[in-house]
């Protein structure tokens, strides 16, 4: 029978090879002393070092050590250390086989180590503990590394590795066709035949009803939405409730959705009847949910479309009434002075209104006068009714195919949507309207002929709290309700966050600080000693700060990168591979083995990266053609295992010498950087006039200190960017070990103030408009008399009280990683004004954002820390619209995944490239100190491993034929 290989050479060596590191050392090898007392009675000194080695290879990884194999000098000086044992002594352990074997046998019986069961009851148990944590494994490593750890806690020695691999792979097996029989079990036969005819049924197009469901993407007008409604109707007949996959742990829920996502039609009929069937009830179940989201998502585009329209045609009418304006005024500007001449004349007024326009003049300029100021006053609700056919086309559908519910605020609008579903007559109540809401004036106006404008004004409104979470959507990703997804208090307690449960030690602090900042401000804005600043009239003036580079740095940079070699980038990706094996994250999505195409796997990855395409890059490479690497693609990339392989490549230049003269990678900055899209992106309401007419989207993206970029994620270009910052720093590892974070205006909201203070994370802003920013303080009355004009309100402190409970758990819920910040975020600032928790956060934000002004005003250093961390910002923009070549730098993928896999592909490689880029610089600054010159490192510090010039990246890609070259 053939070897099963479900681990890599990397992960094998990761999980079994004796340690070398100091950390691991130091934790694993100390022996202690009863340990000393039996190796001690060992006569010979390569005896007692042997012995010694043998236990600590038994503790960890947890392995008998192999006949000849090579010991690590690290180890094997760190125990003679402990032993007094020096030189090449162990080179003449074990000569006689029998000895090793004696010293094995000792250590059984002294210490309990027993050998792994083969057969029998010992076996049977652990083979059905290995299929109950197979069911929970995450990945193959995931599973093997528990696998060990069970052997090490039992204090059973290892197998072979074959043997791990072997029996991992059984299990991983089984649990897949446990799963999907328990799934396939519960289907009764009307599903069954249901789910089996999904395959089969082909529609108009020559496509197939499975293929035809899964195609779900938000659009921008009404046919999109009942496009939309279609498949969700389509799949809330298949009748198939969540309880299906009750038990079935969530990551293998979306494991078979996404193999059901990779799969056509005619593979999936290939499949035995149980997983078949398996992956369509998991596909049907997630699929209504995400397609729920998506009209949702379409009725948002479609209320956002009518705004902007109503816009447009309230400031043409504002433009078309500017002739109107000049002329009504000149009238009367002409008429007033002839008044004022009369008057001064002692003539007659009335023969004065005669000579200029006369009285009909009169009465048409003051007809014409009230017009225009109705005109002028009118607000673009005025003609948002002239979108009531729109709605009226998906509205009614699309409320009865939604499960909605509401919290009490939000009960009258929820009343009103389900009189609209019913296609009955809408009530004639405003009473789902906030009391000083525009509405009632625009609904007043139209008095008894308001209907249109009611049912409008009802699905405006349902999208703000829809936004908010004041209503949500049963079983929706991102629509349901806030509550079910924030941690209990109880855990929340157990979550290491910067703020304490009670709100008044918080208050207490933050009280000092502020009031020793507020004095240290008054201070030197008396002496006139505020660093590039003044306060002067109660107005702030800060100055930008100058660039200040050191003498000599650009023929240092210069020179460095003249002796770094060219390079193709297929052998820059080689290269990296060999060094790094990051290639090995994008596992089978059904079998978790890592990818055996090596090359296949890289052209699939700079085909991303470069923005080519797979068809593009088959056709400029030496080695696969379209199918094959697009079978590669669908098969082995996944955002996860992206995920993953930058970690791998941020963490690895991370620990390179050059990497550690940039920072210490606790500091990052975030920025947007915006990709036009061509026509395809104007669906998605992604034209941002900041950036033109074209439409687009926008890659937010961290960079540590040391030039990684840790983390990036597509965001629609019209969007703030403030609510994506903490998830870049939350959800993954590189991220958590910042402590200060970087960002311009377009990170700036009180709510990201307060919640990032209460995660720990140093929040350094560079706001454009500061000067005109206000304190928030607890006491206006004892603030310094020269910095009371800048004093904006006092802090509500019972408002933050009654709530911190609330704005604790939300803090855990982003601490722990499982719901992205953003989501909150987003939804607390869709929150109506009145909103206590929203208020609350923004509270606590003004407090945190005028301790963060009184600092920045103040501290140049921390203004430079933030000019220097969003120029390396900026100087990433640069590289990766270097690398950016293909379709002209456009996104022209039309699905919001393709999109996301681009910008993770160009965020990778762009990774690779700072590595490579890193290592070498190092290697030249090596040289250049052979050579005796100086290079300090506080100028290494200004040298960027962003460079380009001498990576070839256009042309053919050719790759050796070996794998292994």
């Amino acid at each position: 029978m053939p070897r099963r290989h479900i681990l890599s050479a990397r992960q094998q060596s990761v999980l079994l090879d004796l340690p070398t590191d100091e950390a691991s050392l130091l934790r694993h090898y100390i022996l202690a002393d009863d340990d000393l007392i039996h190796i001690d009675r060992r006569r010979r000194p390569e005896n007692r070092i042997g012995f010694a080695l043998q236990l600590c290879a038994l503790r960890y990884p947890g392995r008998m050590l192999a006949p000849g194999e090579v010991i690590p000098l690290a180890v094997s000086a760190f125990l003679g250390v402990q032993l007094g044992i020096v030189g090449d002594t162990l080179v003449r352990y074990a000569v006689r086989r029998q000895t090793r074997q004696q010293h094995m046998e000792m250590l059984r019986r002294t210490y309990g180590y027993r050998t792994f069961p083969g057969q029998g009851v010992p076996a049977r148990v652990f083979r059905d503990w290995l299929l109950a944590e197979a069911e929970h494994a995450r990945s193959n490593d995931d599973l093997a590394r528990r696998f060990i750890a069970r052997c090490r806690d039992t204090m059973t020695i290892l197998p072979a590795i074959t043997t791990i691999e072997r029996l991992c792979a059984d299990a991983l097996v089984a649990a897949e066709r446990g799963i999907e029989k328990r799934i396939a079990t519960r289907l009764d036969r009307v599903a069954c035949t249901r789910l089996d005819r999904l395959t089969t049924e082909m529609l108009p197009g020559a496509i197939s009803r499975f293929i035809w469901l899964r195609r779900i993407e938000p659009g921008n007008n009404s046919a999109a939405a009942n496009r939309l409604l279609d498949r969700l109707e389509f799949l809330r007949a298949m009748n198939l409730g969540a309880d299906l996959i009750a038990g079935v742990p969530p990551h293998r829920v979306a494991r078979l959705r996404r193999q059901g996502e990779r799969y056509f039609a005619d593979g999936l009929r290939d499949l035995n009847a149980d997983r078949r069937r398996a992956i369509l009830a998991v596909c049907v179940i997630e699929w209504a949910a995400a397609t729920a989201d998506a009209v949702i998502e379409t009725h948002d585009r479609i209320v956002g479309r009518t705004w902007r329209e109503a816009k447009q045609l309230h400031d043409a009418c504002l433009a078309e009434t500017r002739g109107a304006v000049t002329a009504t005024l000149d009238g009367f500007a002409a008429l007033g002075r002839s008044l004022l001449d009369a008057h001064g004349d002692g003539a007659s007024l009335e023969d004065a209104v005669a000579r200029v326009s006369g009285w009909d003049r009169l009465d048409h300029l003051v007809a014409t006068a009230r017009t225009l100021t109705d005109t002028l006053g009118d607000d673009p609700l005025t003609h948002v009714d002239r979108g009531y056919h729109r709605f009226r086309r998906y509205a009614p559908r699309m409320l009865r195919c939604l499960d909605l519910a509401a919290a009490p605020v939000a009960r009258p609008l929820l009343d009103a949507v389900t009189a609209i579903a019913a296609r009955g007559e809408l009530p004639a109540t405003d009473d789902f309207l906030r009391p000083h809401s525009k509405w009632r004036r625009q609904l007043r106006m139209k008095g008894g002929n308001d209907a249109r404008l009611r049912e409008v004004a009802v699905m405006f409104h349902l999208r703000d709290a829809l936004r908010s979470g004041d209503i949500w959507l049963d079983r929706s990703h991102r629509y349901g309700d806030l509550r079910h997804v924030l941690v209990p208090m109880t855990v929340a307690h157990t979550m290491k966050l910067a703020v304490p449960p009670d709100p008044h030690v918080w208050l207490a602090d933050r009280q000092a600080r502020l009031a020793d900042g507020l004095a240290r401000l008054g201070r030197t804005a008396r002496n006139g000693t505020i660093p590039h600043g003044s306060i002067e009239g109660g107005t702030l003036r800060i100055d930008r700060l100058t660039a200040d580079p050191p003498d000599g740095i650009e023929e240092l940079v210069l020179d460095l990168y003249r002796r770094l070699p060219p390079v193709r980038i297929t052998d820059l990706l080689l290269e990296v591979d060999a060094a790094l094996a990051f290639t090995d994250a994008f596992t089978h999505l059904r079998t978790g083995v890592p990818c055996g195409d090596r090359i296949g796997l890289l052209n699939v990855l700079l085909a991303e990266g470069l923005n080519l395409g797979l068809r593009k890059m088959a056709e400029a490479c030496n080695t696969h053609d379209y199918w094959q690497l697009s079978r590669l693609a669908r098969w082995h990339v996944e955002s996860k295992a992206i995920d993953q392989a930058l970690a791998a490549v941020v963490a690895a230049q991370g620990d390179l010498p050059m990497a550690r003269i940039w920072g210490m990678g606790t500091t990052a900055s975030a920025d947007g950087q915006f990709y036009p899209a061509a026509r395809q992106g104007e669906a998605m309401n992604t034209i941002n006039a900041r950036y033109g007419n074209d439409p687009g989207i926008k890659a937010y993206t961290h960079i540590n200190d040391r030039f990684a970029p840790f983390a990036s994620q597509p965001i629609p270009a019209t969007v703030s960017e403030a609510p994506y910052l903490l998830d870049g720093l939350t959800m993954n590892e590189a991220g958590r070990r910042i402590e200060e974070q970087y960002a311009d205006t377009g990170g700036f909201t009180d709510h990201l103030f307060g919640i990032s203070a209460m995660l720990g994370y140093r929040l350094v802003l560079r706001i454009r408009d500061l000067p005109s920013k206000r304190l928030y303080v607890f006491d206006p009355a004892a603030t310094p008399t020269e910095l009371r004009p800048l004093v904006g309100g006092k802090a509500r402190e019972a408002l933050i009280v009654s709530n911190w409970p609330d704005l604790f758990r939300c803090a855990a819920t982003m601490s722990a990683g499982q719901v992205a910040p953003s989501r909150i975020l987003r939804k607390l600032a869709a929150y109506p004004r009145q909103n206590d928790l929203a208020a609350a956060l923004r509270e606590v934000g003004r407090i945190e954002r005028t301790l963060f002004i009184i600092e920045w005003i103040l501290d140049t250093g921390m203004q430079r820390r933030a000019q220097v961390g969003l120029n390396k910002g900026e100087a990433h923009h640069a590289l990766k619209n270097a690398l950016r070549i293909g379709r002209q730098g456009e996104i022209r993928d039309r699905t919001t995944e393709g999109q996301h896999y681009r910008i993770a592909g160009l965020n990778l490689l762009t990774a690779i490239i700072v590595y490579w880029n890193t290592l070498h610089l190092g290697h030249a600054v090596e040289a250049w100190r052979r050579e005796g010159l100086d290079t300090p490192d506080h100028l290494l510090a200004h040298v960027s491993p962003l460079g380009w010039a001498h990576i070839l990246l256009t042309g053919e890609y050719l790759w050796p034929k070996d794998a292994n070259a």
